[in-house]
């Protein structure tokens, strides 16, 4: 389907905007992939608050030019499906939809080329480590429960003080 110079520039400007806005990226080839996966990876996106659009190559340079996403112009090779993580409390959730798509069609033909967190390039293999980065909701609970440790440990240690000296 031939697109207009008019359509070009709008996808350009929608993808610029949405790149400028978002807070990760993530690269992938979709080839082979049925228009219900595809359909199913893009409920998981808007779920998640991730754009994802399959953009051509040459219109997604364009777009990603002058954001932070700009390093993945390399990567911009073949089929491309473009995934921003626009929620700054969730910055791993567009490795997370390809990585929880890939759990759930194990034989989906979806690779991951590239991704990019705050103007940084990292490779295929890192999207399982960006994937288990925690959400903001996780990490201050994690935070939460590191800061409680020890005040629950010293409670402890006066409980069984005190229980030494009744007994005594």
């Amino acid at each position: 389907m031939t697109l207009r110079l008019d359509d070009k520039k709008e996808i350009v400007i929608a993808v610029n905007k949405a790149a400028t806005e978002a807070f990760a990226a993530v690269v992938a080839d979709y080839r082979g992939l049925t228009v219900g996966q595809l359909t199913q990876l893009r409920a998981q996106a808007r779920e998640k608050s991730v754009y994802l659009r399959v953009v051509r190559n040459t219109l997604a340079r364009r777009a990603l030019t002058g954001t932070a996403f700009e390093v993945l112009d390399a990567s911009l090779v073949g089929p491309t499906i473009i995934a921003l993580s626009m929620d700054e409390n969730d910055m791993g959730a567009a490795a997370r939809i390809f990585q929880d798509f890939r759990k759930d069609f194990p034989k989906a033909p979806l690779a991951v080329k590239a991704l990019s967190i705050d103007g940084k390039l990292y490779g295929a293999g890192d999207i399982d480590v960006v994937a288990k980065l925690p959400n903001r909701e996780q990490a201050l609970s994690m935070f939460a429960s590191v800061l409680q440790a020890p005040i629950s440990k010293f409670a402890r240690l006066i409980t069984s003080v005190k229980e030494q000296k009744e007994a005594a």
